[in-house]
């Protein structure tokens, strides 16, 4: 048993290197590339809450830096950078 969860582990490792080679992704390449649910990525595609593509109306696509810089939105600043922040804010009061 523990040679086959190996083998799945090498297989997703593949897979993973696989989806670096490409540059437009459809669904379920892009659900192995951020760890999302489909449900939960159906609805950001239905809201406009993800960059996708839709040329013939009907599958989804995904250009793979769009989606990259889509999971890099937001970023939490960490705390020597906040620390930096409150001491140029301190200093010009």
């Amino acid at each position: 048993m523990d040679i086959l969860k190996e083998l799945v582990v090498k297989l997703e490792n593949i897979e993973a290197l696989l989806l670096t080679q490409k540059n437009v992704l459809n669904v379920s390449e892009v659900l192995l590339l951020t760890g999302l649910s489909k449900s939960y990525m159906y609805k950001l595609t239905s809201t406009g809450g993800i960059p996708c593509y839709k040329p013939q109306g009907k599958q989804i696509f995904f250009k793979k830096d769009e989606v990259e810089s889509w999971l890099l939105q937001n970023r939490k600043a960490t705390n020597k950078e906040l620390d930096a922040l409150a001491s140029t804010y301190t200093t010009l009061k």
